[in-house]
């Protein structure tokens, strides 16, 4: 088996004519190793989806090279379509077919049937069966990704393209579908997912930042976060709006964003914890803040985001 199962160099990608286009991708580079669950974060229009569309031989790249399974996503089109399965960011099956009736449809554009390929997703089908007759327009979010997912995988592809493909579903279908993932990755099968949710990418081996169209950083979760270079104190009172303004201008603050009813403040990692809580609750107080609560707090994954968000980044891997 290759070491690499995608392989990107140089991909430049742009949108629109004359002096209007945008630059979607900007000389991305990257390696994904066979077997491994690699995820791509990033904001609305980061890059994401054209990245996808290349590498399942749906789009061409303006300049680059890109490879999936060693085949080239130009020359060899017609081979990667075979070795892949896709699901686009949004639900694309048949609405009026039902569940057996779309897993048919895919079979048979594969040459194979839901029998002979029955190994290959029977622990995603399972959830799905008793609802085969059922129109696929008629499902939950949760189970029509989950029946795009077994449509993806009918014919048994050596790697997996996955769009956002839990956007809208609600939590339990959310951790379900990860979980189906796991499995199918510890079967061998290479996965490429995009997520907008962090407890989500912590689940994958290595997470690749990308911002306008750049990759900002990629590595294992926990070497992500074990580079953050902040102290982080997570701060609530009664008035969050004014509070993140009055936290951006306490004087030790490299940056503060919101995190639910909490605002996470960035301070320089060399002062003590308690003599900077100090500072800054007189600092709250003079401003006229109420019923505070201060707690210093390890970073996650999203603090480590809005911050390589915030400074851009370099091309590298």
């Amino acid at each position: 088996m290759a070491r690499y199962a995608v392989t990107t160099q140089g991909i430049s990608k742009k949108f629109g004519r004359g002096n209007h286009r945008v630059q979607a991708l900007d000389h991305v580079s990257l390696q994904v190793e066979s077997g491994e669950l690699f995820g791509l974060i990033g904001p609305d229009g980061a890059g994401k989806t054209t990245l996808f569309r290349i590498l399942a031989s749906l789009m061409v790249p303006d300049e680059g090279t890109a490879t999936v399974e060693g085949f080239d996503t130009v020359k060899d089109y017609r081979k990667i379509r075979q070795s892949i399965g896709y699901m686009p960011g949004r639900f694309s099956l048949y609405q009026d077919l039902s569940v057996e009736e779309n897993l048919k449809f895919f079979a048979t554009l594969f040459g194979t049937s839901i029998r002979k390929s029955y190994a290959s997703i029977k622990n995603i089908y399972r959830y799905i069966e008793p609802f085969k007759t059922r129109k696929a327009g008629n499902l939950s979010g949760g189970m029509k990704q989950k029946l795009a997912l077994c449509c993806a995988l009918i014919h048994s592809p050596k790697v997996l393209f996955l769009d956002e493909p839990t956007t809208g579903v609600d939590p339990v279908s959310r951790k379900e579908f990860w979980e189906m993932l796991d499995v199918l990755r510890e079967k061998g099968i290479t996965i490429i997912a995009s997520t907008p949710y962090m407890n989500e990418a912590v689940r994958c081996q290595r997470i690749c930042l990308v911002q306008e169209g750049r990759i900002i950083r990629c590595d294992t979760p926990e070497n992500i976060r074990k580079a953050f270079p902040y102290r982080i104190l997570a701060v609530r009172s009664q008035d969050s709006f004014r509070l993140l303004q009055d936290l951006r201008r306490f004087p030790d603050s490299c940056n503060c964003y919101s995190f639910g009813s909490y605002q996470h403040l960035y301070l320089p990692p060399g002062i003590p914890a308690s003599q900077q809580t100090g500072l800054l609750e007189r600092y709250l107080e003079e401003r006229g803040h109420r019923e505070v609560k201060i707690k210093e707090i390890e970073a996650g994954i999203e603090d480590c985001f809005m911050i390589q968000m915030s400074k851009g980044g370099e091309h590298g891997n």
